[in-house]
């Protein structure tokens, strides 16, 4: 089926960005500070805010390197294990690579996609030190369980949240729990989007204290304290061979602004995706999970599967809504697809069915609060027009599938 485009383009995703995103970084550009500096500091300082809780929180230029920090903070190290899920961006597993340790991966719920704790506790071995959940989508993982893993088998928890902000798990933020240390990503998608950059946020002093270290080339002292000193004090001391991981002020200018904004984006975004329910919920289509009860979904993406009985492949599909002007994505290509890590550890699709056959079916929709009620309105007519006929449609709460009427 071949639809006309009459509309300019719909991208799959645009930040939303204000006046006084751009006035902060001017301001910035203005005052000479362009790495890391005043605004950087009081970004962390407004995020552990925001948190609520007994946090430090340090900001990095991406979660890539949050997640590369924590896990060195944390002590992994060659032959450990860290057990994750496949169900995942690569940058998930090959930071635990960096360290020259070894990613065990593991299935997801079918429903959730995020990882499946009796996977996890099955791949738990004695050179296991780490697990690193993943939260999909903006839907927060069985952290009660994981945790419960943790503490029985004496494992470190990093929680990879890059799409998890502001996500809740047991009434809690996440950020807040009882984990190691936990990684938001501030990328040009994300809910809170800085361009590049991310956030750890730990209650451990010496974990933060670690990363503070290596995430500027392992000197001891930061150079905004050096550089503003009132008196000499350009003497520093290497201590470890560390890394190039910190924020910029113009980045952090960004994020400071979109924090304030984050509450109202995340309004916005449970209402698209409210009305993405209604408007496809007679599709043959599979709608995504939803929080449970009085617990907060970021709604980060909203990622429906196609069923079987289908009218088009999941790839036809993605082609004809770029027909239609639309842009979508695919959350994700596992990582046991992918030629390094299938070879390297000789991964096969029969030991992931569910992630295996969610990457078949799924199709990430546009969901960004720059979108217009009239811009989804265009989605769901492109998506009703290419996959045609009515059909019951299935909606995950809190694991649970329920029929859409």
């Amino acid at each position: 089926m071949a639809l006309s485009v009459h509309n300019p383009f719909l991208p799959f995703c645009l930040p939303e960005v204000g006046e006084e995103e751009i006035a902060e970084v001017a301001d910035s550009l203005r005052s000479g500070w362009l790495t890391t500096g005043p605004k950087t500091k009081r970004f962390e300082e407004d995020f552990a805010s925001y948190m609520g809780s007994d946090v430090e929180a340090l900001a990095v230029n991406s979660a890539t390197a949050g997640l590369h920090l924590s896990l060195e903070a944390a002590g992994i190290g060659p032959g450990d294990e860290v057990v994750t899920t496949s169900y995942t961006f690569t940058a998930t597993a090959e930071v635990i690579r960096y360290l020259g340790a070894n990613p065990v991966f593991v299935d997801v719920r079918a429903g959730t996609l995020n990882i499946d704790p009796s996977a996890i506790e099955a791949a738990i071995t004695p050179r296991t030190k780490a697990i690193v959940p993943v939260h999909f989508a903006g839907l927060a993982c069985e952290m009660k369980q994981i945790m419960q893993l943790a503490k029985r088998y004496r494992l470190k928890v990093i929680e990879d949240a890059a799409h998890a902000l502001p996500a809740t798990s047991g009434g809690r933020l996440i950020g807040t729990l009882e984990s190691d240390a936990t990684v938001f990503s501030f990328y040009a998608t994300k809910t809170l989007a800085t361009g590049e950059g991310g956030m750890i946020v730990t209650r451990d002093p010496e974990l933060a204290q670690r990363c503070r270290v290596m995430r500027l080339h392992g000197i001891d002292r930061d150079a905004f304290d050096r550089y503003t000193s009132e008196i000499p004090a350009w003497f520093y001391s290497v201590v470890a061979p560390g890394f190039k991981y910190n924020m910029t002020d113009v980045a952090a200018a960004i994020g400071i602004h979109q924090l304030l904004k984050l509450d109202r984006f995340l309004r916005r975004r449970e209402e698209l995706a409210q009305r993405y329910d209604e408007g496809l919920r007679d599709l043959c289509v599979r709608l995504p999970p939803h929080a449970p009860p009085d617990e907060v979904h970021a709604w980060h993406l909203y990622v429906i599967r196609l069923n079987d009985d289908a009218p088009v492949s999941r790839d036809d599909f993605v082609d004809q809504m770029a027909v239609a002007g639309i842009g979508t994505s695919v959350h994700f290509i596992p990582l046991h697809l992918h030629p390094y890590w299938r070879d390297t550890y000789a991964l096969r699709p029969e030991q992931f069915p569910n992630a295996t056959r969610a990457f078949k079916q799924v199709v990430s929709l546009p969901l960004y609060t720059r979108m217009t009620d009239a811009d989804q309105d265009r989605v769901i007519r492109a998506t009703h027009s290419i996959l045609g006929r009515r059909h019951r449609s299935v909606v995950t709460v809190a694991g649970a599938e329920v029929g859409g009427a």
